[in-house]
C-alpha cells in the first residue's frame, strides 16, 4: 500500500460532511483530492519522515502563518520548498477537529486556486 487508506477515508468524510463534491487520482504512490478541477490535497507517503503526511494546499497567504504551526512542514519534493503547499504530519490531523480545520484552510483557497492545463490528447 502506497498511501493510508484510512486517511483517504477520513478526508473523503470530511469532503462528504462538508457537501463538497471531488474527484480523487492516484499520483506516484499517493492520493490526490480534486475540487472544481484543482488539486485540494493529498496523501503522501515520505520516506524520510517514516508516515503518510497530509499534503495541504492553502496558498500562499496562509502559507507564511500556516508554516510556522508545530506540525507543519514545507512541502519539498525536490530541494526546493512549495510555496503554498505544506506537509502536515500525522499529530497535525489526529482529531476530527484538526481534520476539519485543514480541510476548511483548503477548501478557502480552492476558488483562488489556479487549475493546471489540461494536456492535449497524444494523437
Amino acid at each position: 500500500m502506497a498511501y493510508d487508506e484510512y486517511l483517504a477515508d477520513r478526508i473523503r468524510q470530511s469532503l462528504k460532511e462538508k457537501k463538497t463534491q471531488f474527484e480523487e487520482m492516484k499520483m506516484m504512490g499517493g492520493l490526490c483530492f480534486k475540487v472544481d478541477n484543482k488539486m485540494l490535497c493529498g496523501i503522501h507517503l515520505d520516506k524520510k519522515f517514516g508516515d503518510s503526511l497530509l499534503m495541504a494546499r492553502i496558498g500562499e497567504e496562509a502559507y507564511d502563518t500556516e508554516i510556522k504551526k508545530e506540525h507543519t512542514l514545507p512541502m519539498d519534493f525536490t530541494g526546493r520548498p512549495m510555496k503554498g503547499y505544506v506537509f502536515v504530519t500525522p499529530l497535525g490531523f489526529d482529531s476530527d477537529d484538526d481534520m476539519s480545520y485543514w480541510i476548511d484552510r483548503m477548501l478557502e483557497f480552492n476558488p483562488l486556486a489556479k487549475a493546471s492545463k489540461k494536456k492535449k490528447p497524444k494523437v
